[in-house]
């Protein structure tokens, strides 16, 4: 599945300090409950294809890709992604495949992050948005 999220609750709640809320994000996988628990409100698309097009029609703050997706592999839609040297969208893998070769592929193409299930669901939101703020600080001149 593929998500559009924003996090307007997680930062009313107080807990998104120094986070812009207005952000979206682009979330290819099924974890979308967890998001909202988080407070970060997801719309689904279901392929990565939808997910490629998505990406190319408008501005996303992260996007998260399971590995297996029912048209194209995950790996593949973050290879295409990454083929484009003015996409910087920081990309995190949520999977179900917790192989060594699996995690070494997903940074190989561009991960910044590779998150494998089961993970505790605590820290889930706040490494996706760890990406995001860490995003935010590299795009500010210094």
């Amino acid at each position: 599945m593929v998500f559009l999220a924003t996090a307007q609750n997680y930062c009313s709640e107080g807990q998104g300090e120094n986070f812009d809320c207005r952000r979206r994000y682009a979330c290819c996988h099924d974890d979308d409950v967890l998001l909202a628990r988080a407070g970060i409100e997801t719309e689904a698309a279901t392929t990565g294809r939808k997910a490629l097009q998505m990406a190319a029609d408008g501005h996303f703050d992260l996007i998260t890709l399971d590995v297996d997706l029912p048209d194209v592999s995950g790996y593949e839609v973050c290879r295409l992604l990454r083929e484009n040297p003015f996409f910087q969208t920081p990309i995190v893998f949520v999977s179900g495949r917790p192989l060594e070769q699996d995690i070494r592929r997903g940074f190989e193409l561009g991960a910044v992050d590779y998150i494998a299930k089961p993970f505790e669901t605590f820290e889930f939101a706040p490494r996706l948005l760890f990406h995001v703020r860490r995003e935010k600080m590299a795009a500010q001149p210094r």
